[in-house]
Order: C-alpha cells, then sequence, then structure tokens
C-alpha cells in the first residue's frame, strides 16, 4: 500500500475521537507550536492503514508546486509524536524504521520481506492471547510490543 493509501484505518479512540485531532491536541498541550507540516504529516499518518517510512512520508508531503517539506521538520516531527507516544515506530532491520499512528483499536504487527523491503501488517488474536499468557507467567506487565516477522514476501520468495 502506498502513501496515500486511504482505506483500512480506524479513526479514532473509543471516545470516538479521530487520532489526528487527539494527536494535534497533544502537541499543543505539549507546548510544540503548530504548523502546515506538522498539520500535513498528521492527516498523512492518519490516512495509513500501516506504517510508513521517513523518506515516504518525505515524498508524499511534496506539494503539488513540488516544494518538500525539510527533511529536519519531518524527523523533529516525528521525534515529537514519538515522544507523546503517539506513534510507533517499527525497526525493519538494516536500521531502519517506519512510523505509524498508535491507535487505541486495532493493533497489529509486521512481516518485512528482506528482499523487496515490502512491510506486510498482520493481526492474530491468538498471538495477542499467547503474549498476554506469557507476561502472566512470568510476571512481567506488558506496556506495548510490536512483533516484526522478516522473511520473504509471496512474490520473492516464487520469484
Amino acid at each position: 500500500m502506498g502513501p496515500t493509501s486511504h482505506h483500512g484505518h480506524d479513526h479514532g479512540s473509543p471516545s470516538g475521537e479521530p487520532w489526528s485531532e487527539r494527536a494535534s491536541g497533544a502537541l499543543t498541550d505539549a507546548g510544540y507550536r503548530r504548523g502546515g507540516a506538522r498539520a500535513a504529516l498528521i492527516a498523512l499518518l492518519d490516512a495509513q492503514s500501516c506504517a510508513l517510512s521517513a523518506a515516504e512520508i518525505e515524498d508524499a508531503l511534496k506539494g503539488g508546486d513540488g516544494r518538500p517539506v525539510a527533511r529536519a521538520s519531518i524527523y523533529r516531527i516525528l521525534e515529537q509524536l514519538e515522544a507523546l507516544k503517539l506513534i510507533t515506530r517499527v525497526e525493519v532491520g538494516q536500521g531502519l524504521a517506519r512510523f505509524e499512528a498508535a491507535r487505541e483499536e486495532g493493533h497489529h504487527h509486521h512481516m518485512v520481506c528482506d528482499d523487496c523491503g515490502s512491510v506486510i501488517p498482520f493481526a492474530d488474536p491468538d498471538l495477542e492471547r499467547s503474549i498476554a499468557q506469557l507476561a502472566d507467567r512470568v510476571a512481567f506487565t506488558v506496556a506495548e510490543h510490536d512483533v516484526v516477522l522478516h522473511g520473504a514476501c509471496r512474490d520473492c520468495a516464487t520469484g
């Protein structure tokens, strides 16, 4: 799915507030200043069903006039969102990371193709139960988790 995909995302929190509004409000409350780049980045992440790389975010934020949002601004906004736990960083290996809106519902994990770099989201209730059971068994409180499976996607495995 490309950076402009608009389907498959869940908009908000149990309170019904869209993620984009929650993120904007939390940044403002934390004293971060508003700006067009911030609004555009939040809207972009809100429209995604899975994680984007910083390069994909940068490409998607190029305006119709071709004027890009500064890379430093993108990283600064991502750092702010991550510090407030509004986005999740997905480490996909080789020092690369992807970012996605941290939603209270619709938690999913990721399969990463080590050949072509595609990232495929997956959800598995049995896996979630197993993680909870493991935490109970070893008396460990899991604050957050992200499972990343590495391998080859169907196209690369058969190609």
